[in-house]
């Protein structure tokens, strides 16, 4: 009983978690405070991620730590799944070359303010990424995150209930990403997602297989 409490509590954890960080992502959002504070909207892609990570740092805090151990491979064989991991770290730098961390971060926005530089924009700016590990999947940080957090030799209740919550947070959150992409860049992106799986890369496979 205890077991399950806990499990029901991270999930309700997460849950706030991942509705703040929907909402405060959303354009509505955006555009109201864009109507209230103007161009210092420059600083909420900044203010964004710092609440992030705040509030994932309470989920995390504050959630129960069941400590039943889901699996757990022994050695040599955890050696695999480590160097496994390390690829999918690799991954993870790999699109982090190709992506404008200055932007993502809220850095360059604050900067264009200070420059009196700061165009007509709710966020950051957006450019069509097709290439490099975007061939493989349309949110390819997704994959190769959730790839990260996956292979571990040993696995407890607490960190398996976390990672589903989270591979189902990214699959949702990229749904409406992809709206907001479709917006932006139209027939262009359409076709690109005809051509390339979401997060996990079955027509990339079939591509290598066939």
């Amino acid at each position: 009983m205890q077991t399950f409490l806990d499990i029901l509590l991270i999930i309700i954890l997460f849950s706030a978690f991942a509705f703040l960080h929907s909402i405060l992502a959303s354009i509505k959002i955006k555009n109201l405070i864009k109507e209230k504070f103007g161009k210092k909207i420059a600083f909420y892609r900044l203010a964004y991620n710092l609440i992030s990570f705040i509030t994932f740092g309470m989920f995390f805090y504050f959630s129960p730590k069941p400590h039943q151990i889901v699996y757990e491979i022994p050695s040599p064989y955890d050696l695999i799944i480590y160097g496994l991991q390390i690829l999918s770290l690799f991954g993870i730098l790999w699109v982090i070359h190709y992506t404008d961390w200055r932007e993502f971060s809220g850095i360059n926005q604050v900067k264009r303010y200070f420059q009196n530089n700061y165009q007509d924009e709710l966020d950051e700016h957006y450019l069509l990424r097709t290439d490099g590990p975007y061939k493989i999947a349309r949110h390819p940080i997704y994959l190769f995150s959730i790839l990260f957090l996956a292979l571990r030799p040993y696995m407890t209740l607490f960190y398996f209930t976390t990672l589903i919550l989270i591979i189902l947070y990214f699959y949702i959150g990229s749904y409406f990403e992809e709206k907001k992409l479709e917006i932006l860049f139209g027939e262009e992106y359409k076709q690109y997602k005809s051509k390339v799986s979401r997060i996990f890369p079955i027509k990339w496979i079939a591509k290598k297989i066939l």
